[in-house]
This record gives structure tokens, C-alpha cells and sequence, in this order.
């Protein structure tokens, strides 16, 4: 593509092309075309049938039958997982993988917003691929559906069977989420999202209590009661809150404390989640919190067991994609924040994608009461509006200018792998 040496603040030597102002018309031109089937087919479906991690079989259809009704050769079943799937536009040259999410939380539907991130990562990437068609833009743009960000740890579980390989081929990495409009930092000020969101690091586990059963009045001394020792770890970790930082969380749950009043439980079982704003951190809570655990299976005279599901890694902003970003959505009317300092109390396993290849996962606003968060019905509710899914195409036509942006700039891509390699700030 022709390029000249026009500066966009990404440094006074960077060449830029021309035509990036016509494949921004042609990439919103699309998008909006699109939006009452993205509308219907994609957003309303997925949202109307919520389906829980690595079982979204709808919304795995519909995603794949949409791209090949839009002329998408569509892989289904990909990598090892029944509901992800890929589509791919073009063979050679620098890498874009556009993911979309799209299960659901247990009992209150799509209260992520998660109809929303496929909505909005389906329409970046066919408005990019018009564009790339249009005007004969080199390179390979994928969207790559990743299933089970709701606890199943479905990026990590991609990235271990291959579908980010080699890394070093892949540029960029690109997603948003809804939040509510009022969590967006700026809000009062009229900022409609944030390109540089900061999540927490996660390790999530199941703990295994087993004791000894005996008649609860007749005969009590005999047994060995493993809900004491669930109930002594969860006290433990309330005693261990208080030498905890601000941003540190641990969440526990009694999944299983026994079956009758009369009988001394033999076998309980917790879910835990600890988090951190780094890895190390999260690792430094983890051992404190293990150690917890011990404890009371020792005084409990219980043995335990403790059953790792997939870890997620802290999410990094790259500061050349936010910065993009955000002037990519200037253009077009939505002021963005390009950087928050401090994370938000969440994880994602977006944050795995992060640590492996150069990563964008901004947050746009979707209209809400002051007193909804997202995890809620209500915020299911909001994610289902007209505004919330005009929010989820305002952010989709950022994301697509930013893919278009890695595939013809080389200096600007550049600049997005140093500020990946940089170290991570110890927090």
C-alpha cells in the first residue's frame, strides 16, 4: 500500500498509509450494513439460549454458520474443543486473530455480556476482511472462537493445543468486553470505554476434605469430621484477610459438606479462587492459602486434596494497540480512555493470550442503572438492549482498524512487540 510519513502519535519517523482513511469508511460502511443480522443472527441467538462453558453448541452453529454464509471457508471443533471453531482470511504475511467469547454464567444467562463480545468480535472481523478485500491488503486476519471463559480456562486449554502457534507468528491478539457505562473510568466526563483494562491474576481449585463417618449423637468421637475441616480453612482464610493487600482476593464456596444432620460428614468439598494483580503475587497468596488448607486438615484430623483447573495469568495492556484504539474510536465520536493504572478486581484467561503473544482486550460501556455490575441478571438484561449491542459495533469498528492497522504497518507493529516484551511491573 502507497504510505506517506503523516504522524498519528505513534512517533515522528512512522509511515502510515493513505489509505487507512478509506478502509475506515469501508470497515464502518460494513459493520453497519451488518448490524441487523449481527443483530438477529448472532447477538439475539446467542443471548436468547445461554449455554455454559465447553457446551455452547448454539452459539458454536450459529457463529460458524453466519462466517459461512458470509462466504467463510469454517473450521467447527477446533483444537481439541467441540464448540470452538476458525475462520481465516488470507495465507501469508503478519497474523491477526480476532477471538470472540460466548458462553454463559449458571443460572443468570449471559450476565457477562459475553452475546456482546461475539457480537462485537464478529462484526471487526468481517468489517476488516471487507476492507482487506476491498483494497488488497496483505496478511491473514482469523477469528477464532474461544469457548469456557467462565471458569473453564478455554484460552488456556487453546494455547496448550496449538491454536495460537507459533507465537512469534501471531502479531496481535484482539477482544473487547461490555461493562456497565458507569464503571468505565471518565464516565462522568463522557468516556465510552477503556482501551487499556487491567485484570487480576487467578489460580482456581477445587479442595477434597475426606474424614470418617460415625453416628453424629451415638457415637461421634469415632469420625472424623471433614466439614470441620472445610469450615476451619474457610475461617482460616478470613483470619489471613487482614495481612492481605487491598487488591488481593480469595473467594471459597462448600460445594459439598454432607449428607444428613445424624452422620458425621466423611467428604467435603470447596471451590477456591485467590487472585492478584501479578502472577508472582498470585502465586505468593496461593501458598499462603494452601497452607491454610493444610492446617486444617491437620487439626481436623482429615486428609485433603487439592485439584487445579487452569490458571489465568494477569492481562496486559500493550500501550501501542490502546493508543490506537483510542484514536481509532476518536474518529468515529466515542472517546475512550487509553489506560486505567490500577486492575479491576476480575480475571480473564485473555490474560494467558496476553502473556503469549502482543494482546489487545479493551472494555466498552453498555447503558445500565448506577447500581448494576456485570455478573448479575440485571447486567444480562442490559446486554441484551439495542444501545448495548450499538455499544458492541462502535468497539467492533475500533478493533477492525486496529487489525488493518498491524497487517499494513511494520514499524507500528514493531512498536506493539517491544511494548510486549517489556518485564511486567512488579505490583
Amino acid at each position: 500500500m502507497t504510505v506517506s510519513n503523516t504522524n498519528h502519535g505513534h512517533g515522528p519517523s512512522e509511515s502510515f498509509p493513505v489509505e487507512m482513511e478509506k478502509a475506515r469508511e469501508l470497515v464502518n460502511s460494513r459493520i453497519e450494513s451488518l448490524s441487523d443480522e449481527l443483530r438477529e443472527k448472532v447477538n439475539k441467538a446467542i443471548h436468547g439460549s445461554p449455554e455454559l462453558c465447553f457446551k455452547e453448541y448454539k452459539a458454536h452453529n450459529a457463529l460458524a454458520s453466519y462466517l459461512e454464509q458470509a462466504g467463510f471457508d469454517v473450521k467447527r471443533g477446533t483444537y481439541g474443543l467441540e464448540t470452538s471453531f476458525e475462520a481465516t482470511l488470507g495465507e501469508r504475511g503478519r497474523q491477526v486473530v480476532i477471538c470472540a467469547e460466548y458462553d454463559a454464567l449458571p443460572e443468570i444467562g449471559h450476565g457477562c455480556g459475553h452475546n456482546l463480545i461475539a457480537t462485537s468480535s464478529m462484526a471487526a472481523f468481517l468489517g476488516a476482511a471487507h476492507a482487506m478485500r476491498a483494497l488488497n491488503i496483505p496478511g491473514r486476519l482469523r477469528i477464532l472462537g474461544t469457548p469456557a471463559e467462565e471458569g473453564g480456562g478455554g484460552k488456556a486449554v487453546l494455547i496448550d493445543n496449538g491454536a495460537f502457534d507459533p507465537p512469534e507468528d501471531v502479531a496481535a491478539a484482539i477482544m473487547a468486553h461490555p461493562l456497565s457505562q458507569h464503571s468505565i473510568p471518565g464516565a462522568a466526563s463522557g468516556n465510552k470505554g477503556l482501551a487499556g483494562l487491567l485484570l487480576l491474576a487467578s489460580f482456581k481449585f477445587e479442595v477434597k476434605f475426606r474424614g470418617q463417618a460415625a453416628h453424629a449423637a451415638g457415637e461421634p468421637w469415632s469420625g472424623r469430621n471433614a466439614l470441620d475441616a472445610a469450615v476451619t480453612a474457610y475461617n482460616a482464610i478470613a483470619v489471613l484477610r487482614q495481612q492481605m493487600r487491598p487488591d488481593e482476593r480469595v473467594h471459597a464456596i462448600i460445594c459439598d459438606g454432607g449428607v444428613a444432620t445424624n452422620v458425621i460428614p466423611d467428604y467435603t468439598r470447596m471451590s477456591w479462587g485467590v487472585r492478584a494483580p501479578t502472577m508472582t503475587g498470585a502465586e505468593k497468596l496461593f501458598e499462603r492459602v494452601k497452607r491454610c488448607i493444610e492446617a486444617a486438615a491437620l487439626a481436623t484430623g482429615c486428609s485433603h486434596e487439592i485439584v487445579m483447573t487452569p490458571t489465568y495469568a494477569s492481562l496486559r495492556a500493550n500501550d501501542s494497540f490502546c493508543r490506537e484504539y483510542s484514536d481509532s474510536m476518536a474518529q468515529i465520536g466515542e472517546k475512550v480512555q487509553v489506560h486505567e493504572r490500577k486492575p479491576y478486581t476480575a480475571s480473564t484467561d485473555m490474560g494467558n493470550v496476553s502473556h503469549l503473544v502482543p494482546s489487545f482486550h479493551g472494555a466498552f460501556g453498555v447503558p445500565a442503572e448506577s447500581n448494576v455490575a456485570i455478573h448479575s441478571a440485571d447486567f444480562a438484561t442490559a446486554a441484551a438492549t439495542d444501545e448495548a449491542h450499538a455499544a458492541a459495533l462502535s468497539s467492533a469498528k475500533g478493533m477492525a482498524m486496529l487489525a488493518l492497522r498491524v497487517l499494513v504497518d511494520g514499524e507500528f507493529t514493531d512498536a506493539a512487540r517491544r511494548d510486549f516484551e517489556k518485564p511486567d511491573e512488579p505490583l
